[in-house]
């Protein structure tokens, strides 16, 4: 269990246990906040057995019914089939017409003709039946024109579309033969079935209770209270859901401090910050440390009822907040931060993450999911906001240049004389283009993915003797369909040899000049009294024919290839270890000194330093044939998944 210090944004000194906080020139009182769930098993709960009038009219009528199929059984069996006149004056006349000779008396358990004695329907014919009877009848017949009568009629039976209809014929008459319903004995038929019904559900849900306790929908209702009007909470936390707030001493009370996106509390809305906790499924809150309130709800099971004083605080409408990504440009560590309001939901992030802002509510403290931990990471975690941590590494850095030594226990955010705390203040507005490269925080990021016909710039960044420029040339031999060169330009004259516009774009000195005041340029120089450079313009053209163009630019012209509109794909080569680079130079027939490796492994790590949270993707140049794979399957990626560019790109 970790309590930290809550300073509602502001730098405090603190021990975990205490600490001052700066709030401009006085200093206020700050809390702890400290994160409170319950235990993940539930306590198992039992609904009451309902007992109505209802069920003892079903358990009448059921016996009602009993009586009266005994009744009519003895009734049935006292019937003599043969009293009927009809049946009497049937068998009394004599018998009739001519006999069929093919169709004999089949005796069977209801009489001579085979009839169930509770049916009278009588019985279907199968089709081999039908074809032997008429090839008897054929041969019983001794004139010439009734046997082809009955061989057509064979002929008839013995098609496939005769004996479908046959079939069809039986089965309808089967269905129509079938007994009708019995007739209802009461007309409160419907209501008894509702009845009936209920009951078996009550039952059912007897059993299922018995086995698996029920989740109730949250609620909650406003009472009186000791005097004072409070509502209570009823919210269920399943095993896999963080119940999500945080708590905090205010004087003897216990206030609800934060609410956390992904717990139960966000998603049941009934709790709220400010919210002070009197109790918690009957055990008394007020007065207790935050501490104490941890180990109480670590104890509770299942439900939890929560009776609040509710937050005097107006509360806004709920709005749905949109979702914001960002890129990190710096490390972050909860663990060492003493400003964090809870260290347990504190997000542990690297430069270069992205990060999904999910709720600014709290400016000083943004709540987070890092990318890809979405499903892991139930609840948000808390990260610095951006003004918040503008001002605090201001502040540091402010410091750090002063340079003047502080008293032992004495930290920035205590009280000093006010004159120099006026200097210490950072204004975000007005030093936002002056420190913008200096204090890095975040980049709101979005989605792209590149189209067909306009493929990404690769730029490739590194130290010299990093293969960087190795790597551009056999992408370029090997693939000079897919990869090309912008064409630069210069104001050296043509030679002979030379094509403008293809091997370079000569121009006078003047128009050089202009160009690079305009910003044309993604980076220039001069060699030999002569200027070159790379500009925008050329990249474009390459672009527009469907290649790939391939840069090998310094960090210093990345803000140019960035502010452009050509969403450039950068990709640092970093060197390997002194030993393994000594070893790929050797390869080239190069003999560098150890000051010269260890100058190119210090320039490396300035340039991922200062410029890290422009790169894209970085490639440990251990060895070239490797480092080359790995840089194919980046630029191949670019075609398949779409990647996070700054928004303003797609602005």
């Amino acid at each position: 269990m970790i309590t930290t210090s809550y300073m509602n944004g502001h730098m405090t000194e603190s021990d975990g246990r205490g600490g001052v906080e700066a709030n401009q020139e006085e200093p206020q009182q700050w809390h702890r906040e400290m994160a409170v769930d319950c235990p993940e098993d539930l306590g198992a709960r039992t609904l009451p057995v309902r007992r109505s009038a209802q069920l003892e009219r079903i358990r009448q009528h059921q016996e009602d019914l009993r009586r009266r199929k005994e009744e009519e059984g003895r009734n049935r069996q006292e019937l003599d089939l043969t009293a009927s006149i009809r049946l009497k004056k049937l068998s009394q006349n004599p018998k009739v017409g001519i006999d069929n000779p093919t169709f004999d008396p089949i005796e069977g358990p209801g009489g001579p003709l085979g009839l169930p004695p509770n049916l009278g329907a009588p019985t279907l014919l199968e089709l081999e039946e039908l074809l032997m009877s008429l090839k008897q009848v054929q041969h019983c017949l001794s004139d010439g024109q009734s046997q082809e009568d009955v061989e057509l009629v064979l002929q008839l039976v013995q098609k496939t579309d005769f004996q479908k209809a046959f079939n069809i014929h039986n089965a309808v008459a089967q269905h129509m033969n079938r007994p009708s319903p019995p007739f209802p004995h009461t007309d409160r038929a419907q209501g008894l079935a509702h009845e009936a019904v209920l009951l078996a559900h009550d039952c059912v849900a007897e059993q299922e209770m018995q086995m698996e306790p029920l989740t109730p929908d949250p609620c909650e209702a406003l009472t009186q209270w000791g005097g004072e009007t409070v509502k209570i909470v009823r919210m269920e936390k399943a095993r896999d859901i963080p119940l999500g707030a945080t708590v905090r001493n205010d004087m003897d009370t216990v206030v609800i401090s934060r609410i956390v996106k992904g717990g139960a509390a966000e998603r049941s809305g009934l709790l709220h910050e400010g919210d002070e906790v009197l109790e918690i499924n009957g055990v008394e809150i007020r007065g207790k440390d935050v501490n104490e309130v941890f180990d109480i709800l670590a104890e509770m099971h299942g439900t939890l009822t929560f009776i609040l004083i509710p937050s005097s605080q107006n509360k806004p409408p709920p709005i749905k907040e949109t979702v914001v990504h960002v890129k990190a440009h710096f490390d972050y560590d909860p663990s060492d931060d003493p400003y964090v309001p809870c260290r347990e939901l504190g997000l542990c992030f690297q430069k270069g993450d992205i990060l999904h802002i999910i709720s600014q509510d709290d400016p000083n403290w943004w709540q987070a999911y890092r990318d890809g931990d979405e499903d892991n990471q139930p609840l948000a975690g808390l990260v610095p906001g951006k003004s918040f941590q503008q001002q605090r590494e201001a502040m540091k850095q402010t410091i750090e240049e002063d340079k003047e030594p502080e008293k032992s226990g004495k930290l920035w955010c205590a009280k000093k004389n006010k004159k120099k705390r006026k200097k210490l203040l950072y204004n975000v507005k007005q030093n936002d283009d002056n420190d913008s490269e200096e204090i890095l925080t975040y980049e709101e990021m979005a989605l792209y993915h590149q189209p067909a016909n306009r493929k990404r710039p690769i730029a490739l960044i590194g130290p010299p003797n990093c293969g960087q420029n190795d790597l551009r040339q056999r992408l370029l031999s090997s693939q000079p369909d897919r990869f090309g060169g912008a064409v630069p330009h210069t104001t050296r004259n043509r030679r002979d040899v030379e094509v403008s516009g293809r091997d370079y774009h000569f121009v006078s000195r003047q128009a050089f000049d202009m160009d690079a005041t305009a910003g044309k340029f993604i980076e220039s120089g001069e060699f030999e009294k002569n200027l070159y450079g790379t500009s925008t313009d050329s990249v474009r053209q390459l672009i527009n024919t469907g290649k790939i163009c391939l840069l090998c630019l310094h960090t210093q012209s990345l803000k140019t290839l960035r502010s452009s509109d050509l969403k450039p794909y950068i990709i640092f080569i970093a060197p390997p270890s002194q030993e393994r680079l000594r070893a790929l130079l050797t390869k080239e027939s190069k003999n560098p000194k150890p000051e010269e490796l260890r100058d190119i492994i210090e320039k490396a790590r300035e340039m991922e330093q200062n410029f890290g949270h422009l790169f894209d993707a970085a490639i440990v140049n251990t060895d070239q044939d490797k480092a080359y794979q790995e840089l194919l399957r980046l630029i191949n990626k670019l075609d398949t998944e779409p990647q996070w560019v700054p928004s303003s790109w797609l602005r």
